[in-house]
Parts: structure tokens; C-alpha cells; sequence
């Protein structure tokens, strides 16, 4: 329980924050967003990526008059269900719309949010937690509601944000440093370091009651070092000698809320094999990679993937990898229909032809595509093989949207 005088302090020092400087990165999340009539607005992603920015950019384009609450705020520690009472009564009843921030943090937070929305009121509400807010946004707001993914700045945002021309240079700045924002200010490595701890020690395993916390960060450096390779529940619990599997499952499933790993699933008709197949491990973003392991100062190959990965994701796309004889590391289903298929790989020459292109071509007589495409440092060129086209796309063109994926 907070006092009401607490949370109407803390409420109206909140306002001011919601000015905007001038000098902020439009994201690129908002070109051509409206704002939906009655649905609540859900923004969800990862710690410091930019949500709270782009709450208020939303706010700076599209209303005068809102009521701002950020839950993090340590003045109203202790916050309850209950409290919502004082909170409404604090708040401006003329206001246009209702921006929260991190609710999750509140328990049963979506009996507030149901009922200020059957007023008829418009929300933003923004998350660090995929399953907390998943689950009370399936009970009692189905239908309601509308989620957006927000992300690290994208390749695009960072040429914009370092005031760069597109590039193989620039790409390779992009391939280390990712799009963290308070990274790319300071360019210290302990940003990332403490957020990455902070996400597991405090995010996952103080809420999950997880005693053997040594045993999460070493698993979650294990996979931010293994970004593009195959795991399973069962070698991970065999190489860190876990109780169980399912301790492993729980593991990567917290992680995957937390939006600081994604595991790619391995393309199948079949729904069970889909589920036990071995999935792929990426990362929310480079910098968080480069700065929590010291095994990619040369591998830019999987960096590469990675960022390849990231572009896909943020598309909305649904992502899968092939591998049957061969692989093909994405298959890009929209709409329930494969649209495209792409390899990655730094460079295309004697020795990597064959097997990058054998394993693109399977894919495409798999799923009866005529053309391919393989991601590469800087080679641009159209291959034709087997009555088959396959385009090698520099990864600057790429990531910048420049074939249309």
C-alpha cells in the first residue's frame, strides 16, 4: 500500500518528464503509426531499448492532454491493486489518453486497465515481461488489445543516430555495437554488463525464487556466446548439471520473456516435431553480445546472422530454420506462406559456394521457391543454379530495407 500524497508527488513530477527535447531519434517504429481507436496499446521489449521514448514521442505527436505513470519510480515501492483507486483520483479525468509504464510490476494491474478502458478510455501501457503481461492480457483483456514489439535501434536508426552514410564500414560498427542507446552515448561496455545482470539476477531469478543463480548466468553467457547455434533442453542440463530438463526449459523460457535471447525453431509440418527439434539461440541485440563475451572479436560471421535475425524479427515476420540434408538458416513465412528464404554468410567464394548454396537450394525445391537470397559482407552478385536464381545482397543494402525484406 503507498500513501495517496506519495503517488500524487510522484505523479506530478512524472509530467514534467514527458517532455521531449527536440534533438531525440524518431523511431522508426512510429512512421505511419496511428494510434487505434478503441484497443488498448501494448508496448512490449526489452529493458532500455527506447520504450519510454517512444511513449513519449507518441505523446508529442498525437495528444496534448495525458496522464503519465511510470511504476518503476521507487517513491511508490509497494504499489497494490488497491491503489489504483488513488492513482485514478490523482490523475486528470480530461485527460486524452493513459500512458503506463512497466505495469507489469503491479499484480492483478489489468483490473484497473479493464475497467479505465470501459470507460472508454485510450492506453498505452509498456513491459519488460512477455509471459506476465501475456498471461493477464489473455484474461481479461482479450480482444482488446494490440502488442508492438519495440527493439535496440535498428541499422537504419544507428546511421541516423551516429550521423553515418550506409556502408560495409559503418555495418561493421553496427555488427559491434548494436542499437542499445545509453550504450551508444557512452560506449562503456558496463551499461550492457550491468543490464544483462540486472535482466537475470533481478528480472528472472529473484521473481522466479531461483536459489543457484550462478547456474542462470552462466547458462545465459553460454548462449549469448553460442548466437546461431542449435540448443536443447537436455545438453544444457547435461553441461551444467542441472536437476532436470525442465529446470533448462524454465531457464530458457524466462529468458525468452525477458526478451534478452530468441530461440528460432526448426521449420515442420508436424506441430511435435516443431516443439522437440533443437532451436536456434540469437540475441536482442550486438553490443549485448561484444560486451558480455570475448569470443566475437573475430567471428563477424554469426554477428552478421544475428543481425540478420533482428531485421526479420522486426518485420513481424514468422521465423523459422530448415535443415533436412542441408540448412538454410531462415525461412520467412508471411501469412502462412513462405515468402523467402535466406542464408547468411560473410563471404562467398571457392570454399563456401557449395555448401551455402546447397543447402539455399534444398530449401527452395522444398518449398518451391524460385529465387533465394544469401546475406553477405559486401558481395553483391545473382547466381543462377538448378533453373534457380539466388541473389548475394550486401548486408548494408539489406538491413536498410533495400530488397524489400
Amino acid at each position: 500500500m503507498v500513501l495517496q500524497s506519495d503517488i500524487e508527488r510522484a505523479f506530478l513530477d512524472q509530467q514534467q518528464w514527458v517532455k521531449l527535447p527536440s534533438d531525440v531519434l524518431a523511431r522508426s517504429f512510429l512512421k505511419g503509426f496511428k494510434p487505434s481507436g478503441g484497443q488498448i496499446e501494448v508496448l512490449t521489449g526489452i529493458r532500455r531499448c527506447g520504450k519510454s521514448t517512444v511513449m513519449r514521442q507518441l505523446i508529442r505527436k498525437h495528444y496534448r492532454k495525458v496522464a503519465f505513470f511510470n511504476f518503476e519510480d521507487s517513491r511508490i515501492y509497494g504499489f497494490e491493486v488497491r491503489d489504483f483507486q488513488k492513482l485514478d483520483a490523482v490523475m486528470p479525468a480530461a485527460s486524452e489518453a493513459y500512458f503506463f509504464d512497466e505495469i507489469q510490476n503491479v499484480e492483478s494491474w489489468e483490473l484497473y486497465i479493464r475497467h479505465l478502458h470501459d470507460r472508454g478510455a485510450k492506453i498505452f501501457i509498456t513491459g519488460s515481461n512477455a509471459s506476465l503481461l501475456s498471461r493477464e492480457l489473455g484474461t481479461r483483456l482479450t480482444g482488446r488489445h494490440l502488442r508492438h514489439e519495440v527493439f535496440p535501434f535498428s541499422y537504419p536508426e544507428f546511421l541516423k543516430y551516429r550521423k553515418l552514410k550506409k556502408s560495409g564500414e559503418s555495418l561493421n560498427q553496427y555488427l559491434l555495437q548494436g542499437g542499445f542507446p545509453e550504450y551508444l552515448r557512452s560506449g562503456n561496455p558496463e551499461v550492457l554488463q550491468m543490464l544483462m545482470k540486472d535482466i537475470v539476477l533481478r528480472d528472472i531469478a529473484v521473481r522466479h525464487g531461483i536459489r543457484n543463480t550462478q547456474s542462470l548466468m552462466n547458462i545465459t553467457l553460454y548462449l549469448l556466446s553460442n548466437i546461431g547455434k542449435e540448443c536443447t533442453f537436455n545438453r544444457l542440463k547435461n553441461s551444467f548439471e542441472l536437476g532436470s530438463a525442465n529446470t533448462a526449459s524454465d531457464y530458457l523460457h524466462w529468458l525468452e520473456d525477458s526478451y534478452l535471447l530468441y530461440f528460432l525453431p526448426r521449420f515442420s509440418y508436424s506441430a511435435r516435431k516443431t516443439q522437440v527439434n533443437p532451436r536456434k539461440v540469437y540475441a536482442v541485440d550486438n553490443g549485448m553480445i561484444t560486451a558480455n563475451t570475448l569470443s566475437y572479436t573475430e567471428d563477424q560471421g554469426r554477428l552478421l546472422e544475428n543481425a540478420v535475425y533482428l531485421h526479420l524479427r522486426r518485420q513481424a515476420y514468422t521465423l523459422y530454420y530448415f535443415q533436412e540434408k542441408k540448412e538454410c538458416d531462415f525461412v520467412v513465412f508471411d501469412h502462412k506462406e513462405c515468402r523467402y528464404l535466406l542464408q547468411v554468410c560473410m563471404e562467398i567464394n571457392s570454399d563456401t559456394l557449395h555448401r551455402e548454396t546447397s543447402g539455399l537450394l534444398e530449401a527452395m525445391a522444398y518449398f518451391k521457391l524460385s529465387e533465394g537470397y544469401i546475406i553477405t559482407l559486401n558481395q553483391a552478385d545473382t547466381l543462377e543454379l538448378e533453373g534457380r536464381k539466388i541473389y548475394l545482397v550486401p548486408a548494408h543494402v539489406f538491413l536498410s530495407g533495400g530488397v524489400g525484406i
